[in-house]
């Protein structure tokens, strides 16, 4: 068999596990198409966009305990990216159900299409991140993820703070994407490889100088954090989020996060680590140099800074903001111990921080449509007239503070016990002492809901509630927060599928 044949060979293997990406493709092609061709159906793009990620999911599934190597190590198909990628599709196709009802991306007349297109080209991009194990792939998918980020962050572009919002993301990522390629090529230049694997094989050898290779590793976990949103790369989320569309903060906030969280692991457990096999610990690979320390100090930065200046904000989009970060740290608790257990709990985290996250930005829009504001002091009395969406948005901030019975008690308790399980007993002190701070500033929407004193005419005559269609999606999303914290054992036993079979 000549090199070509192989070659070819080899791609047309590719070719068939790739389907749910070049499904994605065609859906962003044919969505943008019809936009084209039917003008005066205003939504078509977002129609066709959902149909096609329906369809992405349903090919998806054909992947489901697959786990390939593709495009010779470009990429792989296996269980860990296969969990993400559905993760991805439910959160994208529900920040385009909301999108539908979110009153300031209608205003003006304004065209659409765009911005339900960039939806799927964002999707796409995270798929491709969450199967990179080669350099170039991570880069290229995160520039891929980042470039349609920064236009739909600006999306509404004659409202000041979103044209703000979309050049601040921009030169934060342009710089942090610079940080992170140069990072890149210390490693290769190190090592003469692009491929994660062969780096620590590299690493391991024995035969390779260390210093480029951790100068390299930093300046890679500047371009991660970045997106994790981690403390001291977090800059920039609470203006984008605060002047973002609150449908593209919520993403942003969810699916960003997990792209974000999704390499970091991967990269880090690829490159730096022992293989899973061996018993002694995984993050000493490297002469001396302690990973662990440097990540459980950002944990312990990401969650306090983000939940102490929580505090101080009087926007509830920016104070959501602040929580995402504090979120964050949580998560990168279990990335400090990196085992099964550990990356288990990340991915028991994050389905139920996308329900009850996208549960409180949708209230939160539904809300900003009819009084126009996100300020923390409208919503003053908001319990009085709109009291079914203040008891959704009081549900899903008890999840959010990890109180039980909700779907955030379960995911921090599977973190702290991963946490608590390799003997870190001041880090999970460190994260309920963090949690203890978070239910002030959740306390305060309530309390402006429900507990601060209010005209007569406030209660009486003012009452208003949401469509019926976004009310029900609300509702669907708060019965599910109770629901996991209560039952979650397919969640957990599909996030254990994932881990145990990641390679």
């Amino acid at each position: 068999m000549t090199i070509t044949q192989s070659y070819l060979n080899n791609l047309m293997a590719s070719v068939g596990y790739f389907a749910p990406e070049i499904a994605i493709v065609v859906t962003f092609i044919v969505a943008i198409l019809f936009d084209l061709m039917f003008k005066k159906s205003k939504n078509i793009a977002a129609y066709i966009s959902i149909i096609g990620l329906i369809i992405t999911g349903f090919i998806l599934s054909g992947n489901i305990g697959i786990s390939k190597s593709l495009f010779d190590g470009l990429i792989v198909v296996d269980p860990y990216s296969t969990f993400f990628k559905f993760l991805f599709l439910i959160t994208t196709i529900l920040i385009m159900v909301m999108s539908l009802s979110y009153k300031e991306l209608y205003d003006n007349n304004r065209k659409v299409g765009e911005y339900y297109s960039m939806l799927v080209g964002i999707t796409f991009g995270m798929f491709l991140l969450a199967s990179a194990v080669n350099l170039i792939t991570i880069y290229l998918s995160i520039e891929i993820l980042s470039l349609s980020s920064y236009v739909l962050a600006g999306y509404t572009k004659e409202i000041r703070r979103a044209s703000e919002a979309s050049l601040k993301y921009v030169i934060y990522g342009s710089l942090s994407s610079g940080i992170m390629v140069y990072g890149m090529s210390l490693l290769y230049g190190a090592t003469m490889t692009l491929d994660v694997a062969k780096i620590n094989v590299a690493i391991l050898s024995g035969h390779v100088e260390l210093f480029p290779i951790i100068i390299g590793g930093l300046m890679i976990l500047v371009g991660f954090g970045y997106k994790m949103s981690a403390v001291p790369f977090h800059y920039w989320t609470p203006d984008v989020y605060e002047g973002a569309p609150i449908t593209i903060t919520s993403y942003l906030s969810v699916a960003s996060k997990a792209a974000g969280f999704a390499v970091f692991i991967r990269f880090f457990k690829d490159l730096y680590l022992l293989p899973a096999t061996s018993d002694i610990n995984i993050w000493n690979t490297i002469s001396n140099f302690h990973w662990q320390t440097i990540v459980a100090v950002l944990s312990v930065l990401t969650m306090t800074v983000g939940n102490f200046v929580a505090l101080w904000q009087e926007n509830v989009k920016r104070l959501l903001a602040y929580s995402s970060i504090a979120h964050a740290g949580y998560i990168l608790m279990a990335v400090v111990v990196m085992t099964n257990v550990g990356i288990t709990s990340i991915l028991l985290y994050f389905v139920f921080y996308m329900i009850m996250n996208l549960g409180a930005f949708f209230v939160a829009q539904l809300f900003a449509n009819k009084i126009g504001s996100d300020d923390l002091k409208d919503y003053i009395g908001l319990g009085y007239r709109s009291p079914v969406l203040a008891v959704l948005m009081t549900v899903f901030l008890i999840s959010l503070t990890g109180l039980p019975p909700t779907a955030g008690f379960i995911g921090k308790f599977y973190i702290f016990t991963a946490v608590l399980d390799k003997g870190f007993v001041w880090l999970a002190v460190i994260g309920v002492l963090n949690s203890v701070v978070s239910l002030f500033y959740y306390a305060k929407i309530f309390r402006n809901m429900f507990l601060r004193s209010v005209a007569d005419d406030t209660k009486n005559n003012f009452k208003f509630s949401a469509p019926a269609f976004p009310l029900s999606i609300a509702y669907v999303l708060a019965f599910a927060t109770i629901l996991f914290g209560l039952y979650f054992s397919p969640i957990l036993n599909w996030a254990e599928n994932s881990v145990t079979m990641f390679k």
